[in-house]
Parts: C-alpha cells; structure tokens; sequence
C-alpha cells in the first residue's frame, strides 16, 4: 500500500488508534448531515474493514487523513468503487469524510487532489467521478475546486435512498485523465 504526502497531510494505511475517532466522527450529526443517518461503531469499523480489503485487493482505497504536523487523524480521503447500481458504472469515485474541527482549512481539497494525482498516475485509472447529495453544496464546491465537471445529465435519485428522501436526488461530477493532465 503507498502512502501518499502533501505539503500538510499524510493520506495513509489504516490503523487500530484510528477507530475510536473514526467512530467519532461517523457518529456526530453535523458530519453525518447529508448521509442518511449516523453510524455504529460497529458499522464504522466495519467502512475500515472494507478498506483494508480494498487496499490489500487494489493497492488504493479510502487513504486515513492525518494532519503531518500534529499526527492527528481527521478523516479519510481517496478512491472506492460504489457498491449500488448506476447508470454511470462501473466507475471510480473520489471521496472524502472530515472531522467537524478539520473544515475550512481546505484539507478535503488538497488530500483529493493527491487522491486524483494517484489515480490518474500508479493506478492507470481513464475517469474519475464523485457525488453527493443535491444540499451537499461544500462537497460540490471541493469537487469544483479540484477541477471535477457537473455532469447534470448524470444526476441520479440514489437507489438505497426511498422516494421522496430529502437526500435522494445526487449530482454526479467528473474527471477525465486527459482533463486532469491538462492541468497538470
């Protein structure tokens, strides 16, 4: 599994000191407030489960976000496969899940860039995707910043969410290898 560094953060392999503040951070409600409800702690161990098997099948997955200078873990950051039916699969999302206290200091962008320098780079992915929920408008704004473009004809109701659900409409962002190296 390769680690990844930006000038502020270290995006790294999972670790057991990790699942008592990820469990923290899954359960706060301000965190949680465009998924569809907050997490166990049983259900958070099991997202990093799951991630430690993707990184052992894949050598990438959703990276554990530690800030360099402090050692403190505030999130995750990376690539996953979604795991429910789409137009738009099969596909590579980007992602990310930061602690309440680490907003606002553009984390979420500079771990996601890193994130896509990866994917486009050691992992040969073609295209890269990403999307939320319609209100989800900071996720929106990271995804702009990073230089994703809202495919409004790829907007979706989310499958696992019912009808009517106040986060069931998505937008579906995109980025294309040869986008990214333009940029580059």
């Amino acid at each position: 599994m390769t680690d990844l560094t930006t000038d502020r953060l270290l995006l790294r392999q999972w670790r057991d000191s990790d699942r008592e503040p990820f469990a923290a951070l899954n359960a706060d409600p301000a965190v949680m407030e465009h998924f569809p409800a907050t997490q166990t702690r049983e259900q958070s161990d099991a997202l990093i489960d799951r991630q430690l098997d993707a990184f052992a099948e894949r050598g990438w997955g959703l990276w554990a976000l530690e800030v360099r200078d402090t050692g403190e873990f505030i999130g995750f950051t990376g690539l996953s496969i979604p795991s429910f039916e789409a137009h738009f699969m099969p596909a590579v999302e980007i992602g990310w899940r930061l602690a309440k206290g680490a907003w606002g200091n553009g984390y979420a962008t500079e771990a996601a860039l890193a994130s896509l320098a990866y994917g486009f780079g050691p992992a040969g992915l073609d295209e890269i995707v990403s999307f939320t929920a319609t209100p989800n408008l900071p996720s929106q704004r990271v995804m702009q910043r990073i230089g994703m473009t809202h495919d409004e004809a790829g907007d979706f109701d989310h499958v696992r969410l019912p009808a009517g659900h106040r986060l069931q409409r998505h937008v579906l962002y995109r980025i294309s290898r040869e986008q990214w190296e333009s940029t580059q």
